[in-house]
């Protein structure tokens, strides 16, 4: 271990119930504001546009999940380089690290920006889009796509600055955010009679605030000196970066995948069904954007871990790493006990939350809360344990876990099963896949904890020899 820098940086002695605190709290409530861009608009979309309405941000939903999906490849893959060079004693090379993160950021932001604009009516039908729902989405996509880049460089630098120790600045700044977004949501859409559309501009300028914060983070890092020569683009770094952040990344476009096939399985079965397919699009999309917040704290406490898992694997102290993630994965676990528990007595409730709608509306949308989340109890191990490799360098395996729920199983349910089950089947592959990722994650980190263990005694016994 490098005693050091252990001594000069708190995560290599600090008590990891504290750091954990400190790391994962500003994590989960930036993972929360995220969510709640999504929500708030579905809340206010529901009560003054309807079901139509909510269908559409649904429809509009893969899109957010995309640029999430780029924030966490480069922002995570990022910041966990940069952990890692830092418990290695390499400040020059951790800036390096963080200043190609900063360029990929910004880079992959306009790209997406530029995609969707020129192709925003076949890809909103790829989604799943029917002819009553086009129009509303198309409105309120063309012009929330001028916000992805400030969302996926916000998310993406978020990460960086909890790893670079101000984990509660890349709270407020993501906070700052959602705030006037909530504020502005009720006051373009029945104030000002804006609609759906007043719905995406009080997005973007939410977008925007939290953007300026991480920008001006750029010249105040504690741990490094950033010049602009850092953030010249260096291909082995950005390799690095990727790999690092693919996990996390792939999750999310694993969710992005999902999400377009559940549409046109819905939109296809549910028109077979006595729903109709508005009804079930409609429900899905407000029940996945319910499901974030519990995701939200799962995916804020893993990343919470990472700088701590990241640093002190990097300074050979591996039993801090072996108790970091423990204790990680015993606080998720009793989030998703209690979360399972409100998503089974209380879902029309929440669904009523959203706005009104018909009887059968309410009959789907709680069949599919009681059947789709039916293993949310054992939800926090996954994610959690993806995060891990990813944050001791094993890119693979936390490339491989963070597949395994959402591609591996239970992509081919949602077109399997509902050939056998119809609409049904759609419903029951949610905890089929729950069930067979939580035991193939258990298998993986059982076998590591064991390589740790005897990593850790390796440690010692030099340590001892030294002395």
């Amino acid at each position: 271990m490098n005693k050091e820098q252990c001594i000069k940086n708190p995560l290599g002695y600090e008590k990891i119930s504290k750091l954990l605190k400190k790391y994962a709290v500003p994590s989960i409530i930036a993972m929360l504001v995220s969510a709640l861009y999504n929500i708030v608009d579905q809340i206010f979309i529901g009560q003054g546009v309807g079901v139509l309405g909510n269908a559409a941000t649904n429809i509009a939903f893969p899109l957010s999940t995309i640029c999430i999906a780029l924030g966490l490849l480069f922002g995570i893959g990022g910041s966990t380089r940069f952990s890692l060079e830092l418990g290695a004693a390499k400040e020059d090379h951790a800036a390096k690290a963080v200043g190609n993160a900063i360029s990929l950021l910004a880079l992959s932001g306009v790209i997406l920006c530029v995609v969707v604009v020129i192709f925003l009516k076949p890809l909103l039908i790829f989604f799943g889009a029917t002819s009553d729902i086009l129009d509303y989405a198309m409105t309120y996509t063309r012009i929330t796509a001028f916000g992805m880049p400030l969302l996926i460089f916000s998310n993406g630098l978020g990460s960086i600055i909890r790893a670079d120790g101000s984990p509660k600045y890349s709270m407020f700044s993501m906070l700052a955010g959602a705030i006037i977004n909530t504020i502005l949501d009720p006051l373009f859409i029945f104030g000002f009679h804006m609609g759906i559309a007043g719905a995406a501009w009080a997005t973007i300028i939410g977008q925007f605030i939290s953007c300026l914060f991480s920008l001006y983070y750029i010249k105040n890092f504690q741990h490094i000196r950033l010049t602009k020569s850092d953030m010249r683009l260096d291909l082995s770094y950005v390799k690095s970066i990727a790999a690092l952040g693919a996990a996390n990344c792939f999750n999310q476009l694993a969710m992005t995948i999902v999400q377009i096939v559940m549409n046109n399985t819905l939109k296809y079965y549910g028109g077979l069904s006595i729903y109709g397919a508005e009804i079930p699009l409609a429900c899905a999309g407000i029940i996945a954007k319910v499901n974030m917040i519990f995701m939200s704290f799962i995916i804020g406490i893993s990343q919470g871990t990472q700088p701590i898992i990241g640093f002190n694997y990097g300074a050979k102290n591996y039993r801090r790493v072996q108790d970091t993630y423990k204790l990680a994965v015993m606080i998720a676990t009793v989030i998703s006990i209690i979360s399972f528990a409100v998503f089974q007595l209380f879902p029309r409730q929440i669904i009523s939350v959203f706005g009104e709608g018909s009887e059968e509306y309410f009959i789907f949308s709680q069949r599919y809360f009681h059947i789709f989340l039916f293993f949310t109890f054992l939800n926090g191990i996954q994610p959690v344990t993806s995060n891990f490799f990813t944050s001791i360098g094993k890119s693979i395996k936390g490339v491989f876990l963070s597949l395994t729920r959402q591609i591996i199983f239970l992509l081919p349910l949602l077109v399997a099963l509902p050939m056998i089950m119809g609409i049904d089947g759609v419903m029951y592959a949610g905890p089929v896949a729950d069930g067979a990722a939580f035991l193939l994650a258990v298998i993986f980190i059982v076998k590591e904890m064991r390589l740790l263990h005897a990593k850790q005694l390796k440690e010692n016994g030099e340590k001892e020899k030294e002395s």
